[in-house]
């Protein structure tokens, strides 16, 4: 399977699944999810899909500073509807890495370790998402905005012919490279593209 090396590079997130511990999958519930994780199940790798792996990365980072963040056990709310533009490509991310989903998730064990309910659209807020700890309810707000890095300007012509069907493949191969460079640069550039506020 070749990828662009930069998806090794970007910082993973580990967790610990109390259900997973119970029905003996991870030895004590604790594994980790890459980059390389969540671009094989959206199948492609832009700034909505980085986006949403950050938005998880610094929510959880925020909620548990001195310990591994339970999955399961973290309420994802955005303002966007599930419908509107990548709100849902966003969603599915962020589910995969919390556990959080809306009405269709698990819903547990005799009512334990439930993950239904736990995502929210269409939400009062102002940030990208909220991400809220159920057990203590600490809360909060992460603002990502992927303008601060900008794309490469060749993009956007080779993007026209990519539409109109008249690529060669070499173009359709450098639109790509382009494309995946943006995304590295993202990663790159935390400090410019995320921010995180407690509420």
């Amino acid at each position: 399977m070749s990828y662009p090396k930069f998806y090794d590079e970007v910082q993973k997130i580990k967790v610990v699944d109390p259900l997973s511990n119970v029905l003996g999958t991870f030895e004590n519930g604790q594994y980790e999810f890459n980059y390389i994780d969540v671009v094989k199940s959206a199948g492609h790798s832009c700034p909505t899909v980085a986006g949403a792996y950050i938005i998880a990365l610094e929510g959880l980072k925020a909620l548990y500073p001195n310990e591994l963040a339970v999955r399961g056990n973290v309420k994802v709310e955005f303002h966007d509807d599930l419908e509107d533009g990548v709100a849902g490509v966003i969603g599915n991310v962020i589910s995969q890495i919390t556990g959080a989903t809306d009405k269709s998730g698990f819903k547990g064990l005799n009512g334990t370790f439930a993950r239904h309910s736990l995502m929210d659209f269409n939400s009062n807020i102002d940030s990208s998402a909220r991400f809220t700890r159920v057990d203590n309810f600490k809360s909060v707000d992460i603002f990502y905005n992927p303008s601060a890095v900008m794309p490469n300007p060749d993009m956007k012509p080779l993007m026209q012919k990519i539409m109109q069907g008249i690529s060669t493949p070499d173009e359709l191969k450098e639109f790509g490279v382009l494309w995946q460079d943006r995304v590295k640069r993202i990663f790159e550039n935390l400090d410019k593209i995320v921010r995180v506020k407690e509420v």
